[in-house]
């Protein structure tokens, strides 16, 4: 019985001067400090894990968006201008592939963001679809913001990527 009792309390030292070393402990002697310091650099080294998780997600989020200008800079069936004229009114311009209801949905972004058509001409071929249209912002509220090129132009895209 000696020996497996002395077998145990080697293992025990061992085990406990590993976790001492691996915890980069200051505690020599009290088994308590060495475990509370094993436990206080675990929970340091999750909340590090953690933090590097963020950044990696924030990072992909970026990388995605990123990419998807990309594709919408680099597609050439694919364009959205929008110039802001001295009058107030927009002009839009919209090439695109062909795709079901198309005219509608930018009918409707239009709607939503309170653009008025004024003057526009489409046209539809067999694989392709473009519009160019005059509009002017018409709001019942007076609090309302005038609308940036970009917000248009990003909510244009977005209904044309989405039908």
């Amino acid at each position: 019985m000696g020996s497996s009792s002395q077998r145990k309390r080697i293992a025990f030292r061992r085990n406990f001067h590993l976790l001492r070393a691996l915890s980069i402990s200051k505690s020599h002697a009290k088994r308590r400090s060495v475990v509370m310091d094993a436990f206080f650099y675990i929970y340091l080294l999750k909340l590090k894990l953690e933090g590097i998780k963020r950044e990696y997600s924030n990072l992909v989020a970026i990388k995605e968006e990123y990419l998807k200008m990309m594709n919408h800079i680099h597609n050439p069936n694919k364009e959205v201008k929008v110039e802001k004229t001295e009058e107030g009114f927009m002009n839009v311009r919209v090439r695109c592939e062909k795709g079901e209801d198309t005219l509608v949905s930018v009918l409707e972004t239009f709607e939503e963001m309170a653009l008025q058509v004024l003057q526009a001409r489409v046209s539809c071929t067999n694989d392709s679809f473009s519009l160019e249209a005059t509009t002017a912002f018409v709001s019942e509220d007076p609090n309302q913001a005038q609308l940036d090129v970009r917000d248009v132009t990003r909510a244009i895209t977005n209904a044309i990527e989405k039908k």
